[in-house]
């Protein structure tokens, strides 16, 4: 009789967990899907990154001269009574004065370096990276694709501070995360800002690596 009480208090902490599981497992199935896009992806005292609008679009002294466009699909640029039509990864660069309407459809980031920002950091060595792809270069900063080919190594080379922003991604996990009866959602960072370094690196991972980067030039 011990032996059978007790078995059926197993069974029915086990029925309890299995319940508790399948109703967690509903949860995370019917949450949403898609993550709510912030309209600003990154905003220090050097640049305004937003996606998929551009507040920056009119050109106003003082607080939207230099910008850029990154198209992260296939969108069309209108700008001076041109419009231009964009592929994934490819860029559209205005000075200030300069003036475009926002694109009606399609994925991109506006790029807007803040006027009167902080001094540019640099490393101690300045060394240029190779097996890049450069996309354009300013009098203030220079664009480029950065480019390693899985299992490939980038010699010794440094950056100054920079814009980030992948373009491939590799596996991506959009997390649900529970925080007692509330479930918090994340997914991995397309855009980043990074700070001076010198360093080698190798691509370890499973896919090419493939990133804008919008990198300041030292200050003399």
């Amino acid at each position: 009789m011990l032996a059978s009480a007790r078995t059926r208090l197993a069974l029915g902490l086990a029925a309890a967990l299995a319940a508790t599981g399948a109703v967690s497992l509903a949860r995370a199935q019917t949450a949403p899907r898609a993550m709510k896009i912030e309209p600003v992806s990154l905003d220090n005292a050097y640049v305004r990154v937003s996606r998929d609008t551009a507040p920056c679009a009119r050109a106003e002294p003082g607080r939207c001269e230099d910008r850029v466009i990154l198209a992260m699909g296939d969108l069309q640029l209108e700008t001076a009574g041109r419009v231009r039509k964009m592929k994934r990864a490819e860029i559209a660069v205005f000075r200030a004065g300069d003036s475009y309407e926002p694109p009606k459809s399609g994925t991109y980031y506006e790029i807007a370096i803040k006027p009167g920002h902080p001094p540019i950091k640099s490393p101690p060595e300045i060394i240029a990276p190779p097996k890049n792809l450069a996309v354009f270069q300013g009098a203030k900063f220079f664009i480029y694709e950065e480019k390693l080919a899985v299992g490939d190594t980038r010699a010794r080379h440094s950056h100054s501070q920079r814009v980030e922003i992948r373009l491939n991604n590799g596996p991506m996990l959009h997390q649900w995360v529970w925080k007692g009866e509330e479930i918090a959602e994340s997914e991995p960072n397309i855009v980043n800002w990074r700070e001076p370094i010198v360093h080698e690196v190798k691509n370890i991972g499973s896919q090419p690596l493939r990133n804008f980067i919008l990198e300041f030039l030292p200050q003399k």
